[in-house]
């Protein structure tokens, strides 16, 4: 089978110990995680070939990046060696009524200051069948998106599936243009578009009706006037889909998701998320799994959403950014079986 790759900024991840708060911890637990590196490494998890591309220093920290995703069966041979320090973001988790918090510390970063022309585009396609891009990426830096830009023209001109994940990030689009200027240009060339409520709000304007995601009450039938006016703007889209998270408080979360491929509208199961362990990477764990199951059971839309939404939901379970989950796991769970017994 060909190969996946992922394009985007893996950044140094510094989290408070447990549930503490950033002016109590004393300590930062390190790892590492970003959208499309998280999405390769679930991916690579599955069995899937893939190649991630970034941009990192010749550093101490870029190399640590570099063997972590390394460790994981993740190419990471494309990786662009520039600059002079990777981003970082700083997490503190929430608890109940009391929200998780994360702060930036990217200005400057490596990727922020790539240059266009200077990631061999063709070399890195070759044997591919799919690219994948986040709305984080073009959102860090101008350089940024017109590279972003370089790699989906590539991409389209070799027929290579292209998904995106919008991921609106309204902290990040500081350098003079908004998410609505920049986006349509790129997700125009995409055929898989993943994105929540406020993606296709915040991004395009487009609103579904009777939402309360605050009080964890989704009717999963308003969201597709939202997938039917994404594909409406971007007809090269097959496939719409939308993850519904119904926020109970920050422990207690429910999870499903909706496919639109232009005929019919599917839903996933939900499942509620009684004990959240950490949700970052939620949404890129989804968008891993419903790659694997597009790739391995092409034709059937709604065994990928249900394996997409499972998948995700146990990524909730696993500490870090990146899903460390199996394909017998996924399918264990999607068969019913949420007992978590040991496994002996």
């Amino acid at each position: 089978m060909s190969k996946v790759v992922t394009f985007g900024e893996i950044m140094l991840r510094l989290a408070t110990p447990g549930y503490q708060r950033f002016t109590q911890a004393r300590t930062l637990e390190v790892s590492f995680g970003g959208g499309e590196a998280n999405v390769a490494v679930a991916l690579a998890n599955f069995g899937q070939e893939v190649s991630y591309v970034t941009c990192l220093p010749p550093n101490d920290w870029g190399k640590a990046a570099a063997m972590e995703l390394k460790r994981y069966n993740v190419d990471v041979s494309h990786i662009q060696w520039s600059g002079d320090r990777m981003g970082i973001y700083f997490l503190e988790t929430g608890a109940v009524m009391r929200p998780s918090k994360v702060i930036y510390d990217r200005a400057g970063s490596a990727i922020a200051q790539v240059k266009t022309g200077s990631i061999p585009w063709d070399e890195v396609f070759q044997n591919t069948g799919w690219f994948h891009w986040t709305g984080i990426t073009p959102a860090i830096s101008e350089n940024a998106a017109l590279v972003c830009k370089e790699a989906v023209e590539a991409a389209v001109s070799k027929g290579i599936t292209i998904s995106v994940d919008l991921n609106y990030r309204k902290n990040l689009w500081k350098y003079g243009k908004k998410a609505s200027e920049v986006m349509p240009e790129l997700v125009q060339h995409c055929d898989v578009i993943l994105g929540n409520e406020e993606d296709a709000e915040m991004v395009f304007g487009i609103k579904p009706q009777g939402v309360e995601v605050a009080q964890g009450k989704i009717d999963a039938a308003t969201y597709r006037y939202t997938a039917e006016q994404l594909m409406q703007r971007f007809p090269k889209a097959r496939k719409i889909i939308i993850t519904l998270r119904g926020s109970i408080n920050a422990n207690h979360n429910t999870w499903s998701g909706v496919l639109w491929n232009g005929r019919d509208f599917f839903q996933a199961p939900t499942y509620q998320i009684t004990h959240i362990v950490d949700r970052v990477g939620g949404g890129d764990s989804f968008m891993a799994g419903l790659i694997y199951a597009l790739r391995t059971k092409p034709g059937d839309d709604a065994f990928a959403l249900h394996f997409a939404v499972a998948a995700s939901a146990l990524k909730h379970t696993i500490p870090g950014d990146f899903n460390l989950v199996t394909v017998d796991e996924v399918l264990k769970l999607m068969s019913g079986d949420a007992s978590g017994r040991v496994m002996r």
